[in-house]
């Protein structure tokens, strides 16, 4: 049902980059009148150049423009020294926290493709997502620094005054291939999400990185994860999408009642059925008969599904503007986006600091200031607009 905007070029990339690739439904869409600058700028934005160059392995490339081959080339080269380095800047941490006793576990990034695709270089990423338990963040922290990297956000006190609520600190190190997000949960404070981290330790999985083994999410954890993931950043890139329904395409032996139904206790069960629904529509794979009526009944998710693929469909990734509290879709209940909505209301950011630096002292005025800068700022996007 795409709206007759719609660029042709999206539901070609959709064909090419599904887990399944049709190589006549493929060739039967570049007959159309196909621009490759826009495809290119599509499939750049989607961070999906290593599924579309996958999905067009049944065409001959000698039917694309040569600048459209240049420019998928060039980034096939610079992305798999670059996968490598990542890989082995994750080796590093790995062992690191390995040797200092740290529980930790990677997800996204190498593993994650590494995992799904069996191949370091079959997704796009730059960041290493590490997550371990709350009551290890200290030491995971000292680690990190006692190895080089540093943390450009704030000393500890600034970070708990401004950044805790996401759960999560970027860490560098001079020279390294990548930045590290260190988590202690898979969401901010306090919205719901599908997976409890808290749960994950008693199920991990080991996955072999260059002869090292480093921990990872089992099978459906992995599912709640990508799912609330997706959810949660509200389905902007079709890169989500695909993870997703490769995830649910690779493993078919998920029993999907089960993982809604813990969705579902989190509070988060709309998270699951909005995945499938995006799925459904866009990767052209059948719901799973647990999770189809749920589906069909449920408005909100028919809502939310419309909205954000006709989104997809009609605007560049960069063009998408993310807006305050996007994060309540994540929300089974009313109460749970209005708890989240009024905790991002008072919860100071260091956006905060920086429209108005004061000293440590006078911080808890920003509790103060803090909704008034809200109301400013959507009153003045509302006179743009």
């Amino acid at each position: 049902m795409p709206p007759s905007k719609a660029y042709p070029e999206f539901e070609l990339l959709c064909l090419a980059v599904r887990p399944i690739r049709d190589d006549r439904r493929i060739r039967e869409a570049l007959h159309q009148r196909i621009d490759y600058s826009r495809l290119l700028a599509l499939v750049e934005g989607h961070r999906v150049r290593p599924a579309l160059i996958e999905g067009f392995g049944g065409q001959s490339w000698d039917d694309f423009p040569r600048d459209f081959r240049s420019s998928l080339d060039e980034f096939s080269r610079h992305h798999l020294v670059r996968t490598l380095t990542v890989s082995s800047e994750l080796q590093h941490v790995a062992r690191l926290f390995s040797g200092g006793g740290v529980q930790f576990a990677s997800f996204k990034g190498p593993t994650l493709s590494l995992s799904l695709y069996g191949n370091l270089a079959a997704r796009e990423y730059n960041d290493i997502d590490i997550i371990v338990p709350e009551r290890q963040m200290a030491l995971a922290e000292s680690l990190l620094i006692s190895a080089g990297y540093f943390n450009g956000q704030g000393d500890r006190a600034f970070r708990q005054a401004f950044l805790s609520q996401q759960r999560q600190y970027a860490f560098s190190r001079d020279g390294a291939a990548s930045d590290v997000d260190l988590h202690w949960d898979f969401s901010a404070d306090p919205l719901p999400f599908p997976l409890e981290a808290s749960r994950i330790w008693p199920n991990l999985i080991s996955l072999d990185l260059g002869g090292y083994r480093v921990p990872i999410l089992a099978d459906e954890d992995l599912a709640l994860l990508l799912a609330g993931h997706g959810t949660k950043e509200e389905w902007r890139s079709l890169g989500w999408v695909c993870d997703f329904a490769t995830l649910a395409e690779r493993r078919p032996e998920l029993d999907w009642s089960r993982i809604y139904a813990r969705a579902c206790r989190q509070g988060s069960g709309i998270s699951v059925l909005l995945a499938w629904s995006m799925v459904e529509e866009l990767m052209d794979m059948p719901v799973p008969r647990a999770l189809a009526a749920s589906i069909g009944q449920s408005r909100q998710v028919g809502r939310q599904a419309a909205r954000l693929i006709e989104r997809l469909r009609t605007t560049f990734p960069d063009q998408v503007e993310r807006l305050p509290l996007e994060d309540g879709t994540l929300c089974d209940r009313s109460f749970d986006r209005f708890r989240a909505g009024l905790k991002v209301a008072l919860t100071p950011t260091a956006g905060d600091y920086r429209a108005w630096p004061l000293p440590p002292a006078l911080w808890p005025l920003y509790r103060v200031t803090r909704p008034v800068r809200l109301v400013a700022g959507l009153v003045g996007r509302a006179l743009r607009t």
